[in-house]
């Protein structure tokens, strides 16, 4: 019994992946992607004059909340905990400490202009909210080079633990497919409901996307690699012997090969020039004397007409009063803090959880790119920290940042138990399997580990309290109080999902001090007599 096109490509995903069958259905004409820009804001300007909000916390969330809210005309002050803006938006260079809520502190001395954004790194083509405040902002962008055919995927249980380079890898597995998807379609086994068109085009693509003979066998290509590269005189190009299908499945590389596959991970990704902190910066510096630093909250509640929130300003103990509050704080910290949140919101905020990613990065000579030929992307390993990341910046320069392991630290068993020390030497190793002799040009490294950061204990939400509701609630305003950053948003993790999220917060808060402007007045005693 023949089978949908439908059916026919999930078989293709199943066999060569997401870019198999992405490049199918354009090949059928099925398929096409189109970019958006990010709608104005819908209330009117001078909206908010003469009320007041307070913003709390100074993260992209926080930032682009207080940003807009401003620009409406509301009296807004925003308290950050930190002496700096950006929250998990932080780029380590030297003069930066990195301190844990248990006292540990990392100093980072490596050398003027090396830098490594400990928090996002990436901004992708696709996050145009974000992409359009770069814009406004002035923040000079540059392109993130998120991909490399030349990074390595390595595998201990597979090829004898020799790293294999990514551009082998992935059009050999193409090559693979794409052979057998040729003998499938000619022999009608997979879809006879395909017309003989279809068939036609369909084979015709396989020859190009394999890319196959006249046969419709794969017997390698240079986009691949090769065994020796064209030169002068008589030197022309052998290309790599292919590798065959059992040691592709052996190796286990399709998270490594497929990544870049995801909506927002594809090309062109960019970041700001010289640190993704220069983001926040920008904000503040927009935002001037509304951010007020050193400024941790110690008690939120209600109040007759708004809000009342307690902090500490410098250690001294401070009130305000506000109509409204939008609250763009981690819940790791939030459900510290005495409040008069609804039941329902404290049962979501004090029933979530964290995740717990980390860095490690390394100073180094750039043997990656003198001896490799590496310039920007990220390698995978299956087994020990993974991925390493290499940087974009400053190509060519005498040494620069390599990240050896971004993952979570529950990834890997045991490893969340280890030393700062012993986390470390397993960066180092991770390092070494893929670059044999270069783990000893490693020096100053560090552990960002987001569980144990204060004011953050945790990189992104991983679950919300009250069930599968717990989202839901939170998206809803609390009285007087709204919520913002990552977590009020389908983009965890990312900055696109913060900015998103403040400007639903006010645009929210602005409906409803609409209504408020459009109300009648109350009636006098006179009138109600």
């Amino acid at each position: 019994m023949g089978i949908s096109r439908r059916e026919f490509l999930t078989r293709v995903g199943h066999a060569g992946g997401y870019a198999a069958t992405f490049a199918t259905m354009q090949s059928l004409g099925l398929m096409e992607m189109k970019g958006q820009r990010t709608k104005p804001m819908p209330v009117a300007p001078g909206l908010g004059k003469g009320t007041k909000l307070v913003v709390l916390g100074g993260g992209i969330g926080g930032l682009v909340t207080a940003y807009e809210a401003y620009k409406l005309g509301y009296d807004v002050t925003l308290l950050e905990a930190r002496d700096r803006p950006g929250g998990r938006n932080w780029s380590g260079r030297k003069g930066t400490v990195i301190e844990f809520v248990d006292g540990t502190k990392q100093p980072i001395d490596w050398e003027e202009g090396n830098y490594q954004n400990l928090g996002p790194a990436r901004l992708p083509s696709t996050h145009w909210t974000m992409l359009n405040y770069c814009r406004e902002l002035k923040v000079p962008l540059e392109v993130e080079i998120n991909t490399s055919r030349s990074t390595l995927l390595q595998n201990d249980k597979a090829n004898g633990g020799v790293p294999v380079v990514q551009r082998k890898a992935m059009n050999d597995t193409r090559g693979r497919v794409s052979e057998l998807l040729s003998k499938c379609v000619a022999q009608g086994a997979l879809d006879t409901e395909l017309s003989a068109e279809d068939r036609e085009r369909m084979k015709e693509f396989l020859t190009t996307y394999g890319p196959l003979d006249k046969t419709g066998k794969y017997l390698g290509s240079d986009r691949a690699g090769l065994k020796v590269t064209p030169g002068a005189g008589d030197q022309t190009e052998v290309i790599e012997t292919p590798q065959d299908m059992h040691m592709l499945l052996d190796e286990s590389f399709w998270g490594g090969l497929l990544y870049e596959e995801a909506w927002d991970w594809q090309a062109t990704m960019m970041q700001p020039v010289g640190g993704m902190d220069r983001i926040p910066y920008a904000f503040a510096k927009a935002l001037g004397s509304i951010v007020h630093y050193n400024s941790p909250v110690t008690e939120i509640r209600r109040a007759d007409h708004g809000v009342k929130i307690s902090y500490l300003d410098n250690g001294a103990p401070k009130e305000i009063e506000a109509a409204y509050c939008v609250v763009a704080m981690p819940f790791s910290i939030l459900k510290k803090i005495p409040n008069d949140f609804s039941p329902e919101v404290k049962t979501v905020i004090n029933g979530s959880t964290m995740a717990n990613s980390y860095k490690m990065p390394w100073e180094a000579p750039r043997f990656w790119e003198t001896d490799f030929n590496i310039y920007g992307g990220l390698s995978f390993l299956a087994q020990g920290p993974s991925p390493v990341w290499y940087p974009s910046a400053n190509l060519m320069a005498e040494t620069g940042i390599i990240v050896g392991g971004y993952t979570d630290e529950y990834s890997q068993p045991g490893f969340a138990a280890l030393s700062i020390k012993e986390k470390l030497e397993q960066s180092k190793l991770s390092i070494e399997k893929l670059h044999p002799g270069c783990s000893k040009l490693l020096r100053k490294g560090i552990f960002m580990g987001w569980a144990h950061v204060k004011w953050n204990e945790g990189s992104w939400i991983r679950s919300y309290g009250g069930g599968p509701q717990g989202y839901e609630t939170m998206i809803k305003a609390d009285g007087p109080f709204y919520f913002a950053g990552d977590t009020i948003s389908n983009i965890v993790g990312w900055q696109e999902g913060a900015a998103l999220s403040a400007r639903r917060a006010v645009n929210m808060i602005g409906e409803r001090t609409k209504s408020a402007h459009l109300a009648p007045p109350a009636a006098s005693p006179e009138t109600r007599a």
